[in-house]
């Protein structure tokens, strides 16, 4: 009896689980066609759809740019904690940090194209290579970025894709496709591929770190004409929120899904996550504070123009509403507060609002800035977000979001139990 009961109540939790699927994967198929038309349309209009212009030339879709490759960056560099430093307590999120990387890189690049003046010419930046540029780098080091995520996920999954290749299911055929009749799983196999995930993991961290979204902010501090980009400790800001944001989207997202699965969840796990984001998000409040200060004490009167408009202006609800209360002070309060940071929903509440600040530091990094003008003779910019610019970047994330879902139905991204006590051993 006790056999059948639990088979009728495995049934019950797999239907309930097809039909919250079914219910999201066309809610974000709603989301994407309606941002799609307004991607069409600004295929067709151009830039007269947003609210750029010469003086603001970059808005939303460089703020989103700039949070997603940081969401990579991040996801990536927490992966390393795993497989390159050992740190099994997060083994659960390894794959899923490593096709996170790569998703949010295609978001990413995705919110550029948008951006482009003449889309058409993407490819000009690799085909005609400038040496002497940051961005000519950039744009090659997105591009072996994303070749090695690609092929250390597949080294991860490789296991499991030849476990799976025996099945009779969707993701048994897409497993099939992947590997060959000859793979094998076995002690030499298992220990090659940890030497391989270690080796790519430690060739990535510097490629992440000075390539991917340390150069992402290089292109914003070689900036000259804008003094609050203009700075050493842009690019390290940008690294250190990236982590800040790629530990706190994993953490919000194994919650959520292992709540919507009703599936346990671990949270010692949980637990030591929220500790390693509150640590990261307080050297990034840090940096964040010098950054200011020394703007603040070089009393040149575009940077104070810059601060003052984040800081005391009609865009100041963004920077201590958002960035600083939100994402920062409730969120460390819940972490450190000894009658919520055992609690699992509060610290989902927690990652969710430091993912939200993080949106919020990367507009402020991009709209004050540009709103000054580089000459007192020139007018000031007036920037924000038109609804087609909003609906473009519902779509882009909803396709996006449609990527990862479909990727985890039709691939082994998720670890089971016996993956995390047996891995590396």
């Amino acid at each position: 009896m006790s056999n059948l009961a639990l088979k009728l109540e495995q049934k019950s939790t797999k239907s309930t689980d097809t039909k919250v699927f079914k219910i999201w994967i066309s809610a974000l198929t709603v989301a994407f066609l309606a941002g799609g038309y307004f991607i069409v349309e600004r295929m067709i209009t151009g830039l007269s759809a947003t609210n750029l212009s010469s003086i603001t030339p970059w808005g939303a879709w460089i703020a989103f740019y700039i949070f997603f490759v940081g969401l990579s960056a991040g996801s990536f560099l927490l992966s390393t904690l795993i497989y390159v430093f050992g740190m099994e307590e997060y083994e659960r999120i390894g794959k899923a940090a490593l096709f996170t990387a790569i998703v949010c890189m295609i978001v990413a690049l995705t919110f550029v194209l948008m951006d482009l003046g003449r889309p058409e010419r993407l490819m000009n930046a690799i085909i005609y290579w400038n040496v002497t540029s940051p961005l000519g780098w950039e744009v090659h080091f997105y591009l072996v970025y994303i070749a090695l995520l690609m092929v250390e996920l597949y080294i991860a999954m490789r296991e499991d894709l030849v476990r799976a290749a025996n099945t009779n299911t969707l993701k048994g055929f897409v497993a099939r496709l992947l590997t060959s009749k000859n793979s094998t799983i076995n002690t030499l196999t298992k220990k090659r591929d940890h030497m391989w995930m270690k080796i790519l993991g430690t060739i990535g961290i510097p490629i992440a770190i000075l390539g991917v979204h340390g150069g992402t902010g290089t292109i914003f501090a070689m900036v000259k004409a804008r003094p609050a980009w203009n700075t050493a400790i842009f690019p390290i800001i940008f690294v250190v929120s990236a982590m800040v944001s790629g530990t706190a989207l994993l953490l919000a997202m194994y919650v959520i899904k292992r709540k919507v699965q009703k599936k346990p969840i671990d949270q010692k796990m949980i637990i030591s996550l929220s500790k390693l984001m509150a640590g990261f998000l307080i050297i990034d409040l840090g940096l964040q504070f010098y950054e200011y200060l020394t703007g603040w004490y070089g009393l040149e009167i575009e940077h104070l123009d810059t601060l003052a408009t984040m800081m005391a202006s009609d865009l100041s609800w963004s920077f201590w509403g958002v960035q600083m209360f939100l994402g920062a002070v409730v969120p460390l309060t819940i972490v450190f507060w000894k009658k919520t940071n055992q609690n699992i929903n509060a610290l989902l509440v927690a990652a969710i609002l430091i993912v939200v600040g993080i949106i919020a530091v990367r507009f402020n990094i991009v709209v004050p800035s540009l709103v000054v003008p580089v000459f007192h003779e020139l007018p000031w910019g007036d920037y924000f977000p038109t609804v087609k610019e909003w609906m473009v970047s519902v779509g882009v994330v909803a396709m996006g979001l449609l990527i990862y879902s479909i990727g985890e139905v039709l691939l082994p991204i998720e670890e089971t139990a016996e993956e995390v006590s047996h891995n590396g051993k």
